[in-house]
């Protein structure tokens, strides 16, 4: 049995959740089950995906991610009984970390209490305060949400739960970084991710509230800025800026819409179900069942690592080309036009190119300098003083018709000033 390095995602409650979030890209996945009405993961399925993960892997680490849906909505109980199996079959040398993604809206200080016992990272997903946040995240009532995130975001932080934030960058958000920023480091978030919305509807066309490739460029320009001028380096991470930086460094980036290569996150469903990626739960991307195959004998497979290989294969001439390709290659293949999608633009060339481009341009002589001061070990503060000097350089003499630093090709005076 040949073992490897690669993450699983499970869905122990399939697509249900508690939510009815307008951009949900996942709510629409029951439709492969038409005849199952009952998406509860079995503890059969349970036992036997931890115990296959775990064979299939060479270590010395695994990573048990829980997502959904809503994956609270499998019940305390459940997971109760999956960290006993991991406790299990988990060999005792290795790192082990369990990682939720939830709204938020049905942490107590039950779950809050098991979470801290067994040092759970959660990701809460709030995409701003309440008047952005609840724009597009409602319950099924259509209520607002962020009242309850909230609440469940202060049970994290009374039980000292680690915790990161994902914000989805969309219509409603896209206008107002800065006050998106303020307001996470307000809350005491440490570690910030911002997911761009690209999203079509039934007739294949850009839904309204996807985010445009040059309001993302900006919107991200402006987080960077952010982060430098309040002297967070160090102390707030921003995922895409981290990684960024490790890509100008040299090293592989370590999240998958940043690496050469797709084919190591695979989904499982509720029913033992394992697909390529969450974002390809089709018929087409299945590998096949856990219950009938091992996850080993899936994982390998040609379709994967055709999957993995088609982000190299199929790319666009131009993102080839491109001096950024080294930190982008060309991005999440679900936002390519040709792939999933015939989303606006060349063919596999990603819908957000532009505003990537455009970030990636206005960092890259930050990222060039954090480079060289990373490498010779130098502390964050001394990072942030140098950053700093190159932020005034650009911004300080700007005249009011000059064309504004961010590169949006504006003059000054009609963009950021």
């Amino acid at each position: 049995m040949a073992h490897r390095n690669f993450n699983i995602m499970a869905f122990p409650a399939g697509s249900r959740c508690n939510l009815d979030c307008d951009y949900c890209y996942y709510s629409n996945e029951s439709a492969l089950y038409p005849d199952r009405d009952d998406y509860m993961m079995s503890e059969k399925v349970l036992e036997e995906y931890i115990k296959q993960y775990v064979e299939a892997l060479s270590g010395p680490g695994i990573n048990f991610g829980w997502q959904g849906g809503e994956p609270m909505l499998r019940g305390l109980d459940f997971f109760r009984r999956a960290f006993a199996l991991q406790d299990k079959y988990v060999p005792a040398e290795w790192e082990l970390q369990n990682s939720f993604q939830t709204n938020g809206t049905l942490l107590n200080g039950e779950w809050a209490h098991f979470l801290a016992e067994h040092e759970v990272l959660v990701g809460i997903s709030i995409d701003g305060p309440s008047e952005i946040h609840n724009t597009y995240r409602t319950n099924r009532e259509h209520k607002p949400s962020f009242a309850g995130v909230r609440a469940g975001l202060e049970f994290l932080q009374e039980y000292e739960v680690d915790y990161n934030i994902l914000c989805v960058v969309h219509e409603a958000n896209a206008d107002y970084p800065q006050k998106v920023y303020d307001f996470f480091r307000n809350l005491g978030a440490e570690f910030v991710q911002f997911i761009p919305l690209v999203e079509t509807d039934d007739q294949g066309q850009l839904t309204e509230r996807s985010v445009k490739p040059e309001k993302f460029g900006r919107f991200m320009i402006e987080i960077f800025n952010q982060w430098l001028l309040n002297k967070d380096i160090g102390d707030v991470f921003v995922r895409t800026i981290e990684q960024c930086m490790a890509a100008w460094s040299g090293y592989q980036p370590g999240i998958c819409v940043m690496q050469k290569t797709c084919g190591q996150a695979a989904v499982l469903e509720f029913n033992g179900d394992l697909y390529c990626c969450d974002h390809f739960v089709y018929p087409e991307y299945k590998l096949g069942n856990i219950m009938q195959d091992s996850i080993d004998q899936l994982m390998a497979q040609d379709k994967m690592e055709k999957f993995g290989q088609d982000k190299l294969n199929l790319l666009n001439e131009d993102c080839r080309e491109c001096e950024y390709s080294f930190t982008c290659h060309g991005g999440c293949p679900k936002n390519r036009s040709g792939y999933l999608h015939d989303l606006p633009g060349d063919r596999y060339k990603n819908y957000l190119c532009a505003g990537y481009y455009r970030f990636f341009d206005y960092i890259d002589p930050f990222m060039k300098e954090a480079e060289k001061r990373i490498k010779k070990r130098q502390h964050p503060r001394l990072i942030q003083k140098k950053l700093r000097k190159i932020y005034d350089k650009i911004w300080s003499d700007v005249g009011r018709n000059d064309p504004c630093p961010c590169g949006s090709g504006k003059k000054y005076k009609k963009c950021c000033l």
